[in-house]
């Protein structure tokens, strides 16, 4: 039986390590994903798509210049309703793109929770996990089975994800609920005083 093992980081620089140490552990590229907010645009679109900083109006899908191995040398731009910018890979971001009629993935962040959830994720944490990723976090979710379900989480929780619980905890004492699309998408100097808070 699969397992999905996930896991919200602050950054992509934050999740990148855990990215690579699953592959290093023998995890098939193909079964592991990252969706990684990119407000700051660190992360250019080499092939220059229409997926800029205008989050509201989908995006395609394009490649990012300096992808470092494996599953990272697959890493696209596309912009996501409520969320904003954001470098992905993997097959999380496929499901979402069918999820959505393999539009742009304009609707991408439905697809995503639904991704999440058809694999077995809770749905109050796809919830989270999108709103994160909106605040400028990153999601790492790996598709394993057997002994490799206590490998990823192992591997994962190594590398100091965000503590799930209690950040849906903080959310919520502020007034969230659920992720909404049609929320505006942060800045990146809104992240960064999320980051703050937060630390």
């Amino acid at each position: 039986m699969t397992t999905t093992v996930t896991a919200l980081f602050e950054s992509y620089a934050a999740a990148k390590p855990a990215v690579d140490a699953l592959e290093e552990a023998g995890i098939s590229s193909s079964d592991i994903s990252v969706i990684a907010n990119n407000a700051d645009g660190q992360y250019v679109d080499k092939n220059r798509t229409n997926a800029g900083p205008d989050a509201g109006a989908g995006a395609g899908i394009g490649a990012v210049v300096g992808g470092a191995g494996g599953l990272l040398t697959g890493l696209g731009l596309m912009a996501i309703p409520g969320v904003g910018p954001v470098v992905a890979a993997g097959w999380l971001v496929a499901a979402a793109a069918g999820a959505v009629g393999g539009a742009a993935v304009g609707a991408a962040a439905g697809g995503i929770i639904g991704s999440l959830t058809d694999a077995g994720v809770d749905e109050d944490k796809a919830n989270l996990y999108a709103e994160g990723v909106r605040r400028g976090g990153a999601l790492v979710a790996a598709r394993v089975n057997g002994e490799d379900v206590v490998k990823a989480e192992d591997i994962l929780s190594r590398y100091r994800p965000i503590d799930p619980t209690a950040r849906a905890a903080a959310y919520r004492q502020a007034g969230w609920r659920s992720f909404d699309p049609s929320a505006p998408a942060y800045t990146a100097e809104e992240i960064e005083a999320d980051r703050l808070r937060y630390r």
